[in-house]
């Protein structure tokens, strides 16, 4: 039976933790355990759900987890599940998950990220996004979007916080062939928990990708974490989407899928002026990313179904 709000377990497997108020990978974390269950492995990077979570004496796990070098989630996950196989345990009623930010994922992470598609290893491989290094300070990383002020791309008098666009991490790892990948957003909820669920049913190595709004970071509520998650979909700057490799839809080069269609796209200009960290951009920058936005999603009508 397909998990929803309505039927997800009231167990609790990640709680008493150190986040921040209104943490949104704190809230991917907990949903993704929810689903797969107690049996789950879970590697983490020194990132702000390693910081948050292992805090001695107290383990904010009930399943099993360990932290990894920053660099080496995929590895580690590779390794674990080995172990697991060697051992006669299946992955399939015991997943192995990484678990790791958009710094140690699409910066320091993608050479082990990259070899463990390649090696097409059975785990399940989470991207929590909020947009830069937020554990060490909100210092831009690749996926921080552009204009967007962190303590290494501030925004001033003569720049506007990041001047690079935000990398495609989806499609980097779609490039592979991966046997499945997803994007999501906390925000719409039962969207995710259906790709969660989805990816344990595929043997092969699979990649969720979750846009996950920091309060400390983006300068917002803290009680708007959601909210925003859904707004950055719904004003078309975050797509909901999933790729099946060729061994998992049969057909030569995979096939990209959007799951949610916005018929109109909200204000832009709404979700940029609603956090601190885009107090800078002026009405040539908000027109930059709009033309961006509007490119992205010609092609994705285009050529996705």
């Amino acid at each position: 039976m397909a998990i929803n709000a309505k039927n997800i377990t009231n167990d609790e497997l990640f709680f008493g933790h150190k986040a921040c108020a209104g943490c949104g990978g704190a809230l991917a974390l907990r949903h993704a355990l929810k689903v797969l269950g107690s049996n789950t492995t879970i590697a983490l990077p020194a990132g702000c759900m390693s910081a948050v979570g292992f805090n001695f004496p107290q383990l904010c796990f009930a399943n099993n987890a360990m932290i990894t070098p920053f660099a080496a989630t995929a590895a580690v996950a590779s390794g674990i599940a080995a172990g697991l196989q060697m051992q006669g345990i299946d992955t399939a009623t015991h997943p192995v998950i990484g678990f790791a930010g958009d710094g140690g994922t699409a910066d320091i992470g993608i050479q082990a990220l990259s070899g463990a598609i390649d090696r097409n290893e059975d785990i399940i491989y989470f991207c929590y996004d909020n947009e830069a290094y937020m554990n060490t300070g909100i210092q831009k990383s690749g996926l921080t979007p552009f204009c967007a002020s962190t303590t290494t791309t501030p925004a001033g008098k003569n720049a506007h916080g990041a001047l690079t666009q935000k990398k495609n991490i989806f499609e980097i790892v779609a490039a592979h062939g991966i046997a499945y990948a997803a994007t999501a957003s906390i925000g719409y909820l039962g969207d995710y928990l259906k790709k969660i669920e989805k990816a344990q049913s595929i043997r092969g190595t699979k990649f969720i990708h979750v846009i996950a709004p920091c309060p400390t970071g983006w300068g917002h509520g803290e009680d708007a974490t959601a909210q925003f998650a859904k707004e950055v979909v719904d004003c078309g700057l975050w797509y909901l989407a999933e790729y099946e490799g060729p061994q998992t839809c049969g057909r030569p080069g995979g096939k990209f899928t959007i799951t949610k269609r916005v018929k109109e796209f909200s204000p832009v200009e709404h979700y940029l002026k609603s956090q601190k960290r885009f107090a800078g951009v002026n009405e040539d920058d908000i027109k930059t990313i709009i033309a961006s936005r509007d490119a992205k999603w010609e092609q994705i009508n285009r050529d996705w179904v």
